[in-house]
């Protein structure tokens, strides 16, 4: 095994829908990372309490079972948690969810303690900080709850938009930590960014949310009129997480809107693809 790979213990699980949960595991003493970036996280199915009972074992084949299977996952959690915390969606057929989702506290995972990508705050040289939109699907809220959990980025910024898109309000996760937010890591530092939260519901109506796709929402204004700040090549920051095709639709939005990709530190909008 690999010097960079540790044995971690899940310490909690959160089911939201049947198809989405988080968890949090322990955390190595050694482990740094920085607000936005993602490691790899293993499961051996062997080794989990479910398929040591009896009846759970002949679900799979014994050569399927007993393999380390690595998969890119984002931090939920603060760089300065005790804990680590993941979010995560299970896809019926993939070999790494269909496995996890079958955690209980106290199983054990293999965590890559090599922190990877490049959606970090510090990537931003210009435009300088003001504006920071986070716009999120799914799962891909992940490694924003980390940046929101680091004063740092309540520092730096004078508005922060966060807009978070799932298809039901059941799968509109952590909205009670977001929520939370403003009084819990605003309050510990001096002239805080304004967080505003903007809930996007896209299969039902939801009373407050609103209803259509990032891109759409960003080329009719809606999303701006929302926030109350207008998206300015001079001052805004964009980042973008979640369904490939809502990064690759809204990155093309933004563009036709005047913003520009960020590169070597200059431009404003950044995207994870470790997807």
């Amino acid at each position: 095994m690999s010097d960079n790979i540790q044995t971690v213990t899940v310490l909690s699980k959160t089911t939201w829908t049947p198809n989405l949960f988080s968890f949090t595991v322990s955390r190595p003493d050694s482990f740094k990372f920085t607000a936005g970036q993602f490691v790899r996280l293993g499961v051996n199915p062997s080794q989990l309490k479910y398929y040591q009972q009896t009846d759970a074992s002949d679900e799979v084949s014994d050569t399927a079972l007993n393999e380390d299977v690595f998969r890119a996952y984002s931090i939920v959690s603060s760089p300065f948690d005790e804990v680590i915390e993941f979010f995560s969606i299970v896809i019926p057929d993939g070999a790494f969810t269909s496995q996890l989702q079958h955690l209980q506290v106290g199983d054990e995972l293999l965590l890559n303690t090599m922190p990877f990508g490049f959606l970090t705050l510090a990537r931003y040289q210009k435009p300088l900080p003001k504006d920071l939109w986070l716009l999120a699907t799914g799962t891909g809220l992940a490694p924003f709850l980390s940046m929101l959990q680091d004063l740092k980025t309540w520092e730096d910024y004078e508005h922060i938009v966060l807009a978070y898109s799932a298809r039901s309000i059941e799968e509109l996760a952590y909205v009670e930590k977001i929520e939370s937010l403003q009084e819990d890591f605003g309050k510990l530092v001096d002239n805080p960014a304004k967080l505003i939260f903007i809930p996007i519901v896209t299969r039902e109506p939801v009373e407050g949310a609103l209803s259509e796709r990032l891109p759409k929402l960003l080329l009719e204004g809606t999303l701006q009129a929302r926030a109350g700040i207008a998206l300015d090549i001079d001052t805004t920051h964009v980042m973008l997480c979640g369904n490939p095709d809502m990064v690759e639709d809204t990155k093309e939005a933004l563009k036709t809107l005047g913003l520009v990709m960020n590169r070597r530190g200059e431009g404003n909008i950044a995207v994870e693809n470790y997807w």
